[in-house]
Parts: C-alpha cells; sequence; structure tokens
C-alpha cells in the first residue's frame, strides 16, 4: 500500500510557508524572547483549546523553551487523534533553523 506521508525534517518543517509555528511557554517566557510569527498556546491551556489545532495549517510544529511542555502537548495532541505535530524543541533552536 503506498502511504501519503511526507517525511520533512525540522528545518524543512519550520520553514514550511503553510507552517503554524505553536509556542507552549507561558506569555512571560514569550515576552522575553519571541519567535516571529508563532501563535502561543500556553501548555495548561492546550487541554481547552485542543481543537483549535484541528484547524491549523500544517506542518505544525510545537517548541517551548527545552522541547519538553511541547513534547508534552503533542502526546496530549496525540490522545485527541491530533498527530501530525512535531517537536521543534526550544525557542532558541526554533531560531536558528528559521531563515
Amino acid at each position: 500500500m503506498k502511504s501519503n506521508t511526507i517525511i520533512m525534517t525540522i528545518n524543512e518543517a519550520i520553514n514550511h510557508p503553510e507552517a503554524t509555528l505553536i509556542d507552549v511557554r507561558t506569555p512571560g517566557e514569550v515576552a522575553m524572547e519571541t519567535v516571529p510569527g508563532a501563535v502561543n498556546i500556553p501548555l495548561d491551556e492546550v487541554p481547552t483549546r485542543w481543537e483549535e489545532f484541528e484547524s491549523m495549517s500544517r506542518p505544525l510544529v510545537l517548541f517551548c523553551r527545552s522541547g519538553n511542555r511541547s513534547g508534552q502537548a503533542l502526546m496530549f495532541l496525540a490522545s485527541k487523534g491530533i498527530e501530525d505535530g512535531m517537536n521543534g524543541g526550544g525557542a532558541s533552536d526554533v531560531m536558528i533553523h528559521k531563515m
């Protein structure tokens, strides 16, 4: 059976023209280091806002300070059937990849 899944690197995903970058850090953390174009949905709001992720353009790239909270958010989203997100790691990692 042929798969229609496209595999891309995190660099390709971050720089994809349709990518949605989602910052799961707190608003205070975002104020200290902003990633241009990213949507801020703090980790503690993901359980009440998870349906918003369904309508976001793909690929989804979630990030935080270190990749830990974005990993937790991805696990929660997977439990709701949203399994096509990627962990971008920390905000500084995303900025390094962003062209």
